[in-house]
């Protein structure tokens, strides 16, 4: 019998989230985890520890990305659009590519693909998720008038789950008949701040910034003319810049360095003192799970941005840096300001991947 993921691709925040859940299954080679995703599939492999497969290819279209902090929206529209005015011969494709697999049970996260499949396999299907693609994209520019058949298409999908799970910082879970509110997923630190700078020859007494931007990385930054660079260590990764002139106040990590380690991404950045990001779930998740400050600046036009930065001001010491700022270097204000600031009003509950996998492991025996 096999659990089957559908993973959005869209960034990295819906696999790592689901990975952490994957990881609190109780699952082995009698019952193993099947993923259908176009996610990257080193991220996977870099940070499960269950058994699993990967059936690659896209099952959703997302955002599609200009760069690391903006989008372009009309080729998001016309993606949009093109798959799912296909959806039905896609459905059926699908049912044919798991009809062997002896499917158990489809868990979403958040493509409509996987809950009109599960539908056709006659198998039940749980949503997780803190936003759904239809609550995106009916503000997203130019979807509408032309999308409205595309969102109905889509609505029709969700509603074939069984379960929702929602996340914090949700939108657009109104669709599922059936809801539960679940704690934060997050991707928590296993080792101490000293412990990581030490692994990763970070230096153990200086101020360090994370710069963090994902797969899309940032090559237009020049980081030799950060303001605050007497003052602070930069860390980053190889696929966020791909800078190969040495600099004194700059560390790139090779993405090699996490394949086969005791060591992840959040480990990281609980080790640092700030991350600079974009507004993502699965950052933000993980700067609340560490406590470590964020300055963040835009990415375009996107319905889950204002629900993400008014959670961040809850949750966490952060504050804004605009794009301009952010590539001229003047990073010193902003630095100086979240550091600054108490501790954030609130704190929440982040063992959301146990509570999750809890309810799946519930449909499965039951």
């Amino acid at each position: 019998m096999s659990i089957v993921f559908y993973i959005s691709g869209h960034g990295f925040g819906h696999a790592s989230r689901d990975v952490e859940i994957i990881n609190h299954l109780d699952v082995d080679a009698s019952r193993p985890v099947v993923i259908r995703s176009s996610v990257n599939p080193g991220l996977l492999g870099r940070t499960l520890r269950v058994p699993w497969t990967l059936l690659e290819g896209p099952c959703d279209t997302g955002i599609i990305q200009a760069t690391s902090v903006s989008h372009d929206d009309a080729a998001t529209v016309a993606a949009a659009i093109d798959f799912y005015e296909s959806f039905e011969a896609r459905v059926e494709a699908e049912i044919e590519r798991l009809r062997t697999l002896d499917v158990e049970l489809i868990v979403g996260d958040i493509p409509p693909l996987a809950f009109a499949t599960a539908h056709g396999l006659g198998v039940p299907s749980v949503a997780i998720g803190n936003f759904t693609w239809d609550w995106i994209y009916e503000t997203h520019p130019g979807f509408l008038p032309g999308g409205q058949a595309i969102l109905e298409r889509i609505r029709t999908a969700y509603r074939r789950a069984d379960l929702a799970i929602e996340l914090p910082f949700s939108g657009g879970f109104d669709i599922f008949e059936r809801a539960v509110a679940a704690p934060l997923v997050a991707r928590r630190a296993t080792h101490t701040r000293e412990e990581t700078r030490a692994h990763f020859g970070l230096p153990a007494g200086d101020q360090l910034v994370l710069l963090s931007f994902g797969g899309y990385g940032l090559p237009a930054l020049d980081l030799a003319q950060v303001d605050s660079a007497a003052d602070c260590t930069i860390v980053t990764t190889d696929s966020v810049t791909s800078r190969s002139t040495p600099l004194d106040h700059v560390r790139v990590l090779p993405e090699s360095l996490f394949a086969g380690s005791r060591y992840r991404y959040e480990d990281l950045v609980a080790a640092v003192d700030i991350v600079l990001t974009k507004p993502g779930y699965g950052i933000v998740a993980e700067c609340i799970s560490t406590g470590t400050p964020l300055v963040y600046t835009s990415r375009g036009t996107f319905r889950e941005y204002d629900v993400l930065v008014d959670a961040m001001q809850r949750h966490l010491r952060t504050t804004f840096i605009s794009q301009a700022d952010l590539f001229a270097g003047r990073w010193r204000a902003a630095i100086e300001d979240v550091l600054a600031q108490p501790a954030p009003p609130s704190s929440m509950a982040t063992d959301g991947a146990a509570f999750v996998a809890s309810r799946i492991t519930s449909m499965l025996d039951g």
